[in-house]
């Protein structure tokens, strides 16, 4: 099992996700993306939404599970290592984060056309600095979402278990808000998602940590419970203390104004592209700690 994620690994990393291919087939996130916009149509209605969001949820990851099996009686394991692969995203993050500090240093406006690829607070107005916590917010958190999350699950649980993740992670990023019309339907998707992501959380924090040669978890542990999220805040404070940069704080939502706190508020508050790059470095960094460890399961 864990050979094969050291190979998914190494095969995200090398080739990330290609233009000519996904430029023709629908990637699996597309697919499963269609599949929650088709249950959130049809179930999110009448009465009993919180029971129809958990039934949604139900057939969302028992889908994945049941297509994840399948693909495990193929012969061989090539087929398993190419999509557990085409599930990782460490390539496609750091390129995403290191093409915010690329446009950055020709304007601000372009740092905003790049950052509002990757982030879902409003970008109109934002500074710098601004910018630049946004872009260092987005690479630790997806560092634990997009990496960290669905190769835990992998070890744990098979590709049956990642894809059961990459469905409610989907699923929460799409219904899992407080809002008039998923407060009730997506509360199960929101809730099964702080579950399954409080390990690879911590995870991530101490994959960043040790990359950023082990300052107090202490002080970490108490950033992370600033943040509003149980579990993005364990990636955050871990970025935040390895960079020195405070992150997190006041940002905008649909034009509604968030009085966030800060995390690691006594770090540098100006931070810039380069900070932004540091950032992507660490990435790396956590990432070959990360493969080193799957490395040393498959040995011994």
């Amino acid at each position: 099992m864990s050979g094969a994620l050291a190979a998914a690994m190494l095969l995200d990393a090398l080739l990330g996700e290609p233009r000519a291919l996904w430029s023709r087939l629908p990637h699996p996130a597309v697919l499963m993306g269609r599949a929650v916009a088709f249950l959130d149509d049809r179930l999110n209605r009448g009465e009993a939404r919180s029971l129809r969001g958990c039934l949604a949820l139900l057939v969302l990851a028992g889908g994945a599970v049941g297509t994840g099996a399948l693909l495990t009686l193929l012969p061989g394991r090539v087929a398993e290592i190419l999509v557990a692969a085409v599930l990782l995203a460490q390539r496609s993050l750091c390129d995403h984060v290191s093409a915010v500090a690329r446009d950055l240093r020709i304007s601000v406006g372009e740092g905003r056309r790049a950052v509002a690829l990757i982030v879902g607070r409003d970008t109109t107005g934002m500074t710098s600095a601004d910018i630049s916590r946004a872009a260092i917010e987005s690479a630790a958190e997806n560092l634990s979402d997009g990496v960290i999350a669905p190769a835990f699950w992998f070890l744990v649980a098979g590709l049956p278990g990642m894809l059961a993740y990459k469905a409610i992670n989907t699923a929460d990023s799409m219904i899992g808000y407080r809002t008039p019309r998923h407060e009730a339907f997506g509360w199960a998707a929101a809730r099964t998602d702080d579950l399954v992501n409080l390990v690879p959380a911590r995870l991530t924090a101490l994959l960043l940590w040790l990359a950023s040669g082990a300052p107090r978890w202490s002080s970490l542990a108490r950033d992370a419970r600033l943040h509003r999220s149980p579990n993005a805040g364990w990636p955050e404070a871990a970025m935040a203390r390895a960079l020195d940069t405070t992150l997190s704080g006041p940002r905008s939502y649909h034009g509604e104004r968030r009085d966030f706190p800060f995390v690691h508020p006594e770090g540098n508050r100006d931070p810039g592209p380069d900070t932004i790059d540091a950032a992507v470095r660490k990435l790396w960094s956590a990432w070959a700690l990360g493969l080193a460890a799957v490395t040393l399961f498959t040995v011994f």
